[in-house]
């Protein structure tokens, strides 16, 4: 894998880029699709391909439990599995120690008022590694690394930095991430701190394990990213972004708790892509709403990954350039205007609210297949005019 920075821009820390790899070029700044178990959900392949991605992120947690790393290493790897000619990102299994761990117990995400759940204060004794079925809390977190309890059939299992690594070279991604610990929003500096210390740990094991693999075998062309932890508290962010920037990554992703509100996740940013090597990618990991993009890019972001639009188009939900349309609704059945009459997506192009709505009153999963297929569209065109932005040096 490789970067290079094509134009920078002279207002902000935009930048124009590409990312080489054995299966393609991708361009950025670019926002993966998660095809989390290997599909975006009701697409193909050739859908994605379609709308413009050059690029997705699958899930390694969810595909080692189905059908397992060996079977798709067996079946030639992600891209011969599922028929993307294109470049495929793989996360490490890190955010479900979080969502499976504390963000059930806490019933938060990574920005806890954006991802809510119950309003909880800060607890005075950790939930991490409680594997009580009372706080259905999953997952227990030691040195050598998590024990969890699979959310399929409860059977018991263990994820480490070293089995990380394994099951993402398995996989074939051509973007892998080192295993880490993400933090709750509602955890203390205390608990942060020593999570982001262990994640240094685990991303030096990382490091020697994708470097072991590589000299026993011939996969010497995936790139493995670090991620920065610290929580909402600056020093750490400080620490951690001078210390897995110092590594011999390939690029780096932000991940962790972005905070309790999106204005602190800004104030992360700025915090931590400026200790960053230049001349390698950061991603903003889980984050990708419409109002995201613009600044976080203008902050130095480069790539996003986030189930916003196609959870979203599941839900009957449409992304338009005026609001969003909640097809569910008994009043589009009389509507005879695609979803927005700006967007050129087969959708639009093909398609009423009316029928759509019907599709969703109907219970019929091609509503689902058209909403998804127009909201990445709407996303992908949306990046595309930031990056024309970057290139015309207006942002």
């Amino acid at each position: 894998m490789q970067f290079k920075v094509i134009q920078q821009s002279k207002k902000s820390l935009a930048r124009l880029g590409v990312i080489k790899t054995a299966h393609g070029d991708l361009h950025t700044p670019a926002f993966f699709p998660v095809a989390t178990q290997a599909v975006i959900k009701t697409l193909t392949s050739d859908n994605i391909k379609q709308i413009g991605f050059e690029g997705i992120l699958a899930n390694t947690y969810h595909l080692y439990l189905r059908p397992g790393e060996k079977i798709v290493n067996k079946m030639g790897g992600l891209h011969k599995f599922m028929n993307f000619n294109g470049v495929m990102a793989t996360d490490s299994g890190g955010f479900q120690v979080f969502s499976l761990g504390a963000g059930i117990a806490h019933g938060v995400g990574k920005i806890a008022k954006i991802f809510p759940g119950p309003q909880q204060s800060k607890p005075s004794t950790p939930l991490f590694n409680s594997c009580d079925r009372r706080n259905r809390n999953m997952v227990r977190i030691t040195e050598e690394g998590v024990y969890f309890r699979s959310h399929l059939d409860g059977s018991q299992h263990f994820l480490s930095p070293e089995k990380s690594m394994q099951i993402q070279q398995d996989l074939g991604a051509d973007i892998t991430f080192a295993f880490d610990e993400c933090t709750s929003p509602l955890a203390g500096q205390e608990y942060t701190k020593k999570a982001m210390e262990r994640t240094h740990r685990w991303a030096k094991r990382c490091l020697r394990a994708a470097q072991i693999t590589k000299n026993k075998s011939l996969i010497t062309k995936q790139g493995l990213f670090g991620i920065i932890q610290g929580g909402e508290y600056k020093k750490l962010r400080e620490q951690s972004a001078k210390f897995i920037g110092g590594l011999d990554f390939n690029g780096f992703g932000i991940g962790g708790s972005l905070g309790k509100t999106k204005s602190k996740m800004y104030e992360i940013l700025n915090w931590t892509i400026p200790l960053l090597p230049q001349e390698k990618p950061r991603h903003l990991l889980g984050i990708g709403y419409l109002e995201d993009f613009e600044r976080a890019i203008k902050a130095g972001v480069d790539l996003f990954d986030c189930v916003y639009p196609t959870r979203f188009a599941r839900h009957g939900i449409a992304l338009t350039a005026k609001k969003k349309l909640n097809l569910n609704q008994n009043k589009f059945l009389i509507d005879k205007n695609p979803l927005d009459k700006t967007c050129t997506c087969p959708t639009c192009q093909n398609h009423t609210r009316s029928y759509i709505c019907h599709l969703f009153r109907a219970k019929e999963i091609t509503g689902q297949q058209l909403l998804t297929m127009h909201n990445l569209w709407f996303f992908k065109q949306f990046i595309d005019k930031i990056r024309q932005k970057i290139a015309m040096d207006k942002i």
